[in-house]
């Protein structure tokens, strides 16, 4: 086992030129520096690639093609990294500058656990910030909502290579894939009580419809382990949750 084990670092982009640079120059300006970058491109037709060409200096592949999704191109960046930890950073986002040093940090203290996960500083449309930490409660992660911060997570090429992320989902994979994960062996994460990213809200996941949202959380949770029945009352807990947040506030 090296000190300075590799890290892969996956990017995944669609149409990305806004903000593609700035998440290339804070995995280029990591303080950590055995790192494998790895672009996945879905077919981008601005000037996302222009982009992506002019810093190959610091990228060690990139791809441009049609894919089904976030969470294909994701697998596909998974397949080709070589690094003992992968994390993932979507174009929107930047990691902070320690960010891999501090996971590697940890990692080094004990290589059985497989999923290092910290908290994350949500940026919103108008520039502000606030740190979503991370919720230790089970309850409130099976049945309400994802309580760990995935673009958080370096997770060990291990893990990845018994399960991957589920392409049939839009939303909800990710949950699939740490619920899954949890449900296995909640021994093998690792929580980190700092911010090491930033999130630029207003994604996917605020696109789509509450009915939709609904199903796909039960078959996130149904295929990651959890009875239907489990699964039903995760639907009621979280039309509860919105009935709950549409209240009148006097």
């Amino acid at each position: 086992m090296t000190e300075t084990p590799l890290i892969s670092i996956v990017t995944v982009v669609y149409n990305g030129e806004k903000h593609l640079q700035e998440t290339i120059d804070s995995v280029k300006n990591q303080s950590y520096k055995n790192i494998e970058y790895i672009i996945i491109d879905g077919g981008s037709t601005d000037g996302t690639i222009d982009i992506i060409k002019a810093n190959e200096d610091c990228i060690d592949y990139w791809n441009s093609e049609p894919d089904k999704g976030l969470y294909d191109a994701m697998n596909k960046g998974i397949g080709m990294a070589n690094g003992e930890l992968v994390g993932m950073i979507n174009s929107d986002d930047w990691y902070e500058l320690d960010a891999v040093e501090i996971i590697v940090k940890e990692y080094l203290k004990d290589q059985t656990k497989r999923i290092f996960h910290a908290d994350r500083i949500d940026v919103y449309p108008n520039g502000s910030t606030r740190i979503r930490g991370f919720s230790t409660s089970v309850i409130k992660f099976k049945y309400f909502l994802m309580t760990y911060n995935h673009p958080s997570m370096f997770i060990s090429k291990t893990e990845y290579l018994e399960h991957k992320y589920n392409i049939e989902l839009k939303v909800y994979s990710d949950y699939q894939f740490v619920l899954e994960a949890f449900l296995s062996n909640k021994d093998k994460f690792v929580y980190i009580n700092k911010s090491i990213v930033n999130f630029r809200l207003g994604g996917v996941s605020g696109q789509i419809s509450l009915l939709d949202n609904l199903k796909e959380g039960f078959k996130a949770r149904r295929n990651s382990g959890m009875t239907f029945f489990q699964s039903a009352i995760a639907i009621v807990c979280k039309i509860g949750l919105e009935i709950y947040k549409k209240r009148p506030k006097f």
